[in-house]
């Protein structure tokens, strides 16, 4: 007897599909144990450094919320709200990543009107359109692929609701909604690049015009820990979603998709604190708080 082809497994099925089936990283049990490990650890350091940031600053909870929203075995509906939710998620950051990128210019390329600028006001408005922004981005393309036939084989080849994975279980072929994706990924990842590198070569034109290399190296350090995050972020999001997903193997792209949601949170707290000496002496301030606080007989 031959194997059946997905079209005659296709025509088995239901006509909807009520759960998806997300296969992460199929290895043997071992790895499969290792691998759990060393997410979990990653998760929990994660956890600790924004969380540690947050009661220095009360900043950077948007990194948290990006590592939580994955799970294993999900509903449809729960697939495309993870989907909304991580993809939403993922916009904010890139608008605050540009965001960064003006405040670094700014901060450089116009000292003098950074205060009256940069203004306590400004920043809050600044952070909730980014908010808002990253939430409306999204919905049309999400809503197009949830109205689309899915087959039976409901088993996606990584580990979260990604596009192309759920592009390759529909029972019909769909170059416009792929094609639509990667418009929509394209926009929102060049536009930003393209304003995050126009400032950085206004800064890099200001900091070739200091005297002393001295005193290049020491602006220009001010901006190494946004350059490293942008190049963490913006490297993994190219590779997965500006090209088509049509052919691609899955399987590949999901450890890439690895580093934006993962090792990017991971990060974050020790790319931007360790070059900070606001964060630091922050963080120096909680850490003796904390300490303080649990002297024995303080309470006495």
């Amino acid at each position: 007897m031959g194997t059946p082809s997905l079209s005659e497994d296709s025509n088995n099925c239901s006509s909807s599909v009520s759960k998806f089936i997300l296969l992460g990283f199929p290895y043997t049990w071992g790895i499969q144990i290792l691998l759990f490990s060393i997410f979990s650890g990653t998760y929990i350091l994660t956890l600790i450094g924004n969380l540690c940031i947050i009661c220095a600053v009360s900043f950077s909870f948007l990194e948290i919320w990006f590592i939580t929203s994955t799970t294993k075995i999900i509903s449809f509906s729960g697939c495309f709200l993870q989907f909304y939710f991580f993809f939403s998620l993922g916009t904010t950051e890139t608008l605050f990543l540009s965001v960064m990128a003006f405040d670094r210019h700014l901060a450089i390329c116009r000292p003098l009107h950074y205060p009256t600028v940069m203004t306590i006001q400004r920043c809050i408005r600044m952070g909730t359109c980014c908010w808002v922004c990253g939430f409306l981005y999204f919905p049309l393309p999400i809503y197009l692929i949830s109205q689309l036939p899915f087959c039976c084989l409901n088993k996606i080849d990584h580990f979260i609701c990604d596009p192309g994975p759920l592009i390759q279980l529909l029972c019909v072929a769909a170059p416009a909604i792929e094609i639509i994706c990667a418009i929509y990924n394209s926009v929102l990842i060049f536009s930003t690049l393209i304003f995050i590198t126009s400032s950085y070569i206004l800064v890099i034109r200001v900091v070739l015009r200091v005297p002393s290399a001295e005193g290049q190296q020491k602006t220009f350090s001010t901006c190494s820990s946004h350059l490293a995050a942008v190049s963490l972020f913006y490297g993994s999001l190219m590779v997965v979603y500006v090209i088509p997903t049509a052919g691609s193997a899955a399987g590949k792209q999901k450890y890439v998709t690895l580093f934006y949601p993962v090792l990017t949170p991971l990060f974050n707290p020790l790319i931007y604190s360790l070059r900070n000496n606001e964060m630091k002496k922050a963080l120096r301030k909680l850490f003796t708080t904390v300490r303080f606080s649990q002297r024995p007989g303080r309470n006495l």
